[in-house]
């Protein structure tokens, strides 16, 4: 049964594929790492008939169980709460109308960093971010690079918040995002930046944010951060990624 072998080996490393994509660019991925390396010199041991190595690494591998489940706590937790999450009926946008939402984002990048006033979009892709627009005020309105730069102006009651868009409309503001737990993050970005790397690390989500200390935009895709884009830059950036087989 040849066929069986192959199937095994397929799976496996499917599965490994896909681990190794999940942790990537999380702090977990050095611990897996060196996991990875023990269980190589398991496996060297094993074939040298090393005898107290393999039986120190197996008392090791018999304890490490709970280790790992404690270890690892943040990034399973994201996982969980990104099942069911997949927008599976979700339409992409049609060509002019991404378009004329980022001409929209755009000019509010422009009219905002010029006033020094930040801001924190969310631009929704195959996760569904449902669960975090009730935590902000509904809107559901046209994309409008106006009412971008009315939420974000200060003393506005929904300027703390993030502002997501769905299928190309203003569909909440004022909402709250988990702060990322990375503690690699670097002192110099603030709440914003920590509040996009951590809905990054939970959702495929697009975040634009823009700083009201520099005066820049930056965006946050799959838990990378790309910081002090020029504005085509970043527009071409995210019409890449929503738009793939686009030339952009």
């Amino acid at each position: 049964m040849i066929w069986k072998p192959v199937v095994e080996i397929a799976l496996l490393w499917f599965v490994i594929y896909h681990v190794m994509l999940f942790f990537e660019g999380t702090r977990a991925v050095r611990v897996l790492r060196g996991i990875i390396i023990l269980l190589l010199i398991f496996i060297l041991s094993q074939i040298f008939q090393l005898d107290v190595i393999s039986l120190l690494l197996t008392k090791l591998f018999g304890i490490s169980i709970i280790a790992i489940l404690i270890i690892f706590q943040p990034e399973i937790r994201q996982g969980l709460a990104r099942l069911g999450q997949r927008n599976i009926f979700s339409q992409a946008l049609k060509e002019e109308d991404l378009d004329f939402a980022l001409k929209q984002i755009g000019r509010a990048a422009d009219s905002l960093s010029q006033s020094s006033f930040g801001a924190l979009i969310a631009i929704e892709t195959n996760d569904s971010l449902n669960s975090y627009l009730e935590s902000g005020v509904t809107v559901d309105a046209k994309m409008s690079s106006d009412l971008l730069e009315a939420i974000f102006t200060p003393n506005n009651p929904l300027h703390d918040g993030a502002v997501i868009i769905q299928h190309g409309r203003i569909m909440a503001a004022g909402c709250f995002l988990p702060l990322s737990e990375n503690q690699d993050i670097s002192r110099i970005y603030g709440t914003r930046h920590r509040a996009a790397l951590g809905l990054s690390e939970q959702a495929d989500a697009i975040l634009i944010i823009i700083s009201e200390e520099r005066k820049d935009m930056s965006l946050v895709y799959k838990g990378k951060l790309f910081s002090s884009m020029g504005k085509e830059e970043a527009l071409a950036k995210i019409k890449g990624i929503l738009k793939p087989n686009k030339n952009t």
